[in-house]
């Protein structure tokens, strides 16, 4: 099969096996963010420290996953908020860590486990924020929508930069990433904005429609950012792609590079009008 089929074939089947984890049941929902965060983790620690620190990054993947859990208890079933504090604990059990390894020459690849944690792990225990409503009850539909938006963009993005690249070839962040050009950019936000708008008017985005509207604006900008970022990230290392786990579309990192900084800029900005 050519690249374009097995791009398709794999996206497909991917989305639809979020659909379902987000449709149906939180611990299917639980299962899917724990694996999705464990492996970009993984391919982010490939890319920054190679093959360097391997239990110290065991350590980390388990740190996050019990991250997420602290959330997901207390955002289920209401566990004191002041159990939160117990994220700490891991990360201290790291910094110890750290401290018992023998070889020091490659030392400074330490701070990439932090980094990781703060990139990767805390924005995805955050979906949790998104995923239950304040009595505790589940929905995935609100995530859904966030995806959708992201989605949109992307393809919007990619869709004008590729129809009117060449005739408005101005770039947007050419040091970091030299395809990206305004025009996709402008194409991104359009399509996000009206992303946005099919989902308030179908039921799905339940908030008022200038908000809808704000949220899908901010969460493009975002979303553009977090893949600069990323995109920083793997330039500066010399790495096309973060992995290859989905046939065609390269790492789990390459794929929500985006989300990882639209989903809790969206998260915040409903928080701060009591939306959430």
């Amino acid at each position: 099969m050519n690249n374009v089929t097995v791009r398709t074939i794999s996206g497909i089947g991917f989305v639809l096996v979020m659909l379902a984890c987000l449709m149906f049941n939180k611990f299917l929902f639980a299962g899917m963010v724990v694996f999705i965060t464990s492996v970009m983790l993984l391919e982010f620690y490939h890319i920054t420290m190679g093959k360097s620190y391997g239990f110290s990054k065991f350590l980390a993947v388990l740190a996050a996953i019990f991250i997420f859990g602290v959330m997901f208890a207390t955002c289920c079933y209401h566990t004191p908020m002041r159990m939160v504090v117990l994220v700490m604990v891991p990360i201290f059990i790291i910094m110890i860590n750290s401290l018992y390894v023998k070889d020091k020459e490659e030392y400074g690849k330490f701070s990439n486990i932090y980094t990781g944690l703060l990139y990767i792990a805390l924005p995805t225990a955050l979906s949790n924020l998104i995923a239950f409503d304040k009595a505790g009850n589940f929905s995935g539909l609100l995530l859904i929508c966030f995806f959708v938006i992201i989605w949109c963009s992307d393809v919007g993005a990619f869709t004008f930069g590729i129809l009117l690249g060449k005739k408005f070839p101005k770039k947007l962040f050419e040091s970091v990433s030299p395809k990206k050009t305004w025009v996709g950019f402008f194409g991104g936000l359009t399509t996000s904005v009206g992303s946005a708008i099919i989902l308030y008017y179908c039921g799905m985005l339940r908030f008022p429609l200038m908000h809808c509207i704000i949220l899908s604006l901010i969460m493009c900008i975002a979303g553009v950012y977090g893949d600069l970022y990323e995109s920083q990230w793997k330039r500066v290392y010399g790495v096309k792609d973060s992995g290859n786990i989905i046939p065609g579309h390269g790492g789990m990192l390459d794929r929500f590079d985006s989300t990882l900084m639209a989903m809790p800029i969206g998260a915040i900005y409903l928080a701060m009008f009591d939306l959430l």
